[in-house]
């Protein structure tokens, strides 16, 4: 057995070990899903810049095509096809705020990666774990298609496709497929595909759990096969974009960018595509047709196809926007999927929150109203009536709110207020408040990202070492 085979196997085996609780075996989940034979034909790579601080380690890890933006360190790992940045790290002497209590953090911050398969996934930075503010710290875990990791340390645990894991802290879980859960410190917990879960503990509860039944053509994942449906096929048909952006070295912008915008080296960008100031563009998006307007981003792993966004729009790791028409301000959360039609466009008016991980699929025009908050699925006006609520109404919500499959408890103002603040920092983080007349205020990505280059580590292409990567260090 080669090596790359026998750290996969001692991977999940230690995975297992963690969720033996739950009496739960990765291995007929995941045993065929990563091409062991394919291993060396990937490379990976991390961006250079002035504003990331890089200090990357690997220790004879397999990478595959993995992408590194900041400090990381990574200990025999298998991560596949992964995205890794760093570009929101702490630094030392910052100080973080937690509740009442305001923590300096005592060293700068890395991400560590030990013992862990993450295919096609996402992992974000900046820990809001107050316990491990110096370390995004993700150990032996296995994560299936299209999962993120956001913002959390992650121990022990298997994430579904299209998961989600966004600010929360999870100890020996299994996230279903296509659940969303950003509610606090979790421990030994099985969550249901489809749930979509966002709690502050003392504050407020929503929970939404979509009917399996409906979500099964979207996406479906099931021991001994492959993820399959709506979901995974409309990602293999765009598969061949991003071959050219992969295989050559250098590749000249293929649309003007302004000055204060990024389009990264690694998106894929087809016809007819026009992007403003201070937009960010991140790896691995995909934009055809498309219009950015000031302000707007399209994050890791968007698809943005025949489509306008205003302008301050976000749209989050995983998004996919279809026919669609975006007012300004409007959010669309992680792995959300927003599918109109040429003779049946979607439009979404300015200041909407479409929450993470909601589902629109509709085959007659759509109107979501300004200011309305939307989750769940929705293909029909009737749906939408059920699963929206006007963010006037949902702020005045103090008790208990049910609506088809939702339950919300606790304070709808604090709820609404969390998203907007939210929503404000990634635009600030991205850059889209920057000056770019009088070159004044905070620059972000879009700005800082500009003058990124990147460096290839290729795996050895035979032998024991096959698949995996030489121990190399790279600091400044």
């Amino acid at each position: 057995m080669k090596e790359i085979e026998k750290l996969f196997v001692r991977i999940v085996q230690r995975v297992n070990i963690n969720l033996r609780e739950l009496e739960f075996n990765v291995l007929p989940y995941v045993k065929d899903l990563i091409p062991a034979a394919q291993m060396n034909k990937f490379y990976a790579f991390y961006g250079i810049t002035p504003h990331l601080p890089l200090s990357l380690q690997f220790r004879n890890s397999g990478l595959a095509g993995s992408y590194f933006l900041g400090r990381c360190r990574v200990t025999d790992s298998l991560l596949y096809k992964t995205d890794i940045r760093g570009d929101e790290l702490k630094k030392k002497g910052d100080v973080f705020q937690f509740q009442n209590f305001k923590i300096p953090v005592s060293r700068d911050e890395e991400i560590v990666i030990e013992d862990s398969v993450l295919i096609k996934t996402l992992v974000h930075n900046f820990s809001h774990d107050p316990e491990t503010l110096e370390d995004f710290s993700i150990k032996d875990t296995v994560s299936a298609h299209y999962a993120n990791i956001h913002g959390a340390p992650t121990e022990g645990c298997f994430l579904g496709p299209f998961s989600t894991v966004d600010q929360t802290t999870i100890h020996d879980c299994v996230i279903g497929t296509f659940s969303y859960i950003q509610a606090g410190e979790i421990n030994h917990l099985n969550i249901e595909p489809g749930t979509v879960w966002v709690r502050k503990p003392g504050v407020f509860n929503f929970l939404y759990r979509y009917p399996l039944d409906q979500l099964s053509p979207y996406i479906y994942f099931a021991p001994g096969i492959a993820p399959q449906g709506m979901f995974i096929d409309f990602v293999k048909d765009r598969q061949e974009a991003f071959q050219r952006v992969f295989e050559m070295v250098h590749i000249d912008q293929p649309i003007p960018v302004p000055a204060s915008a990024t389009l990264d080296r690694y998106a894929v960008v087809k016809s007819k595509t026009e992007i403003s100031e201070n937009v960010l563009v991140s790896q691995r998006a995909y934009l055809q047709n498309a219009t950015l307007g000031k302000g707007a981003n399209a994050q890791e792993n968007c698809y943005i196809i025949n489509s306008s966004l205003e302008g301050n729009n976000v749209t989050a790791h995983g998004a996919k926007i279809i026919e669609a028409d975006m007012g300004r301000n409007v959010f669309v959360g992680f792995n959300s999927f927003l599918l109109g039609r040429p003779e049946s466009r979607l439009k979404i008016g300015k200041d909407c929150i479409i929450m993470p991980h909601t589902i629109i699929d509709v085959r007659k025009p759509l109107m979501v109203p300004p200011g309305h908050i939307v989750w769940g699925l929705v293909t029909s006006r009737e749906e939408l009536e059920c699963n929206s609520i006007s963010i006037d109404a949902m702020s005045k919500t103090t008790n208990r709110l049910t609506k088809g499959n939702l339950l919300f408890e606790g304070d709808g103002a604090r709820f609404v207020s969390a998203f907007q603040d939210r929503i404000h920092h990634i635009l600030e983080a991205n850059g889209a408040f920057y000056n770019c007349k009088d070159k004044k205020g905070p620059k972000g990505h879009a700005q800082k990202h500009q003058n990124m280059v990147f460096n290839t580590i290729q795996p050895y292409p035979k032998g024991r070492l096959e698949g995996l990567y030489p121990t190399i260090m790279i600091q400044p």
